[in-house]
């Protein structure tokens, strides 16, 4: 059973509908999870404001990174990070293949390029780790480069951190049969088709070897100074607001905590990488 216009109309607050539901015995779970997700997404997004006006006050330098395998939800976990940002001092980076003078160039100058000014969050839309997984399992670089890069990695990222630039690396990590369905929904869906590419056809048949690049990956460049956060995806709605959460948790900015609500990421959903933790992207 469902609301009807009568009932709809003249519902004047969201306590009339509930009690509308409860008395037409109607099924509202899914709606109500809706509501919830909403209120504490636009909470943890006013922290973020919060956050950014610190970073830009205190001249400070932030990348967070987003990787995973194809329809993990990274797009859309960012968007929701930036949607209420100053736009002056955050930007999205997701770049294109490099060009053929990039490919002549060392392959991190094309990313030095686009790294955070000071007072400034920048979102990467995949990154450098494009070699570490993609790049191998579908043949877009030679094993001297990718062994080449492996090997530099750390050293960059040291770098970087010793001149007290901030890297959050998150791994979005979905599971082969919430792959399936998504590329399924982007296919069936005219405003999200233009998502799909043969890339992504080839996700699901070269499962293996994503996963076999993805743990080399983890065991050569999980660093104390630049460790892998894991996010498990599966539930898109559950990973944004963790990872946001998380992202919270690591800064001591002012007015932290003013929204009354928890800043502590749930250790199910989001965990720093490590091999014995359970991941569902195997």
């Amino acid at each position: 059973m469902q609301f009807n216009a009568e009932q709809l109309v003249n519902a004047k607050t969201r306590k009339d509908l509930l009690a509308f539901a409860k008395k037409n015995d109607i099924a509202i779970s899914k709606t109500l999870d809706k509501l919830r997700y909403e209120a504490e997404l636009a909470l943890l997004q006013s922290e973020f404001v919060n956050l950014q006006k610190w970073i830009a006050q205190n001249k400070m330098r932030v990348a967070i990174i987003f990787e995973g395998r194809d329809a993990a939800g990274k797009g859309g976990s960012i968007k929701r990070f930036k949607e209420h940002l100053n736009p002056r001092s955050s930007r999205v980076v997701a770049l294109t293949k490099p060009t053929e003078v990039e490919k002549g160039q060392w392959y991190f100058r094309r990313y030095i390029k686009v790294l955070p000014n000071p007072g400034e969050i920048v979102f990467f839309d995949r990154s450098w780790y494009n070699r570490a997984v993609v790049e191998p399992v579908m043949g877009f670089c030679s094993k001297e480069q990718y062994d080449k890069f492996i090997v530099q990695v750390p050293e960059f990222e040291h770098l970087l951190y010793e001149d007290n630039l901030k890297i959050i690396k998150f791994w979005f990590s979905i599971s082969k049969e919430e792959q399936q369905k998504r590329f399924e929904a982007r296919l069936n869906n005219p405003l999200k088709r233009w998502k799909f590419s043969p890339v992504d056809m080839k996700g699901q048949e070269l499962w293996d070897d994503y996963t076999h690049y993805k743990e080399q990956m983890f065991s050569k460049t999980h660093t104390n100074f630049s460790p892998w956060i894991i996010v498990k995806t599966n539930d898109k709605k559950q990973a944004r607001l963790e990872s946001i959460r998380y992202v919270l948790s690591q800064f001591d900015y002012d007015g932290k905590g003013e929204s009354n609500i928890s800043l502590l990421p749930d250790p199910n959903v989001i965990m720093r990488y490590h091999r014995s933790v359970i991941q569902i992207d195997i």
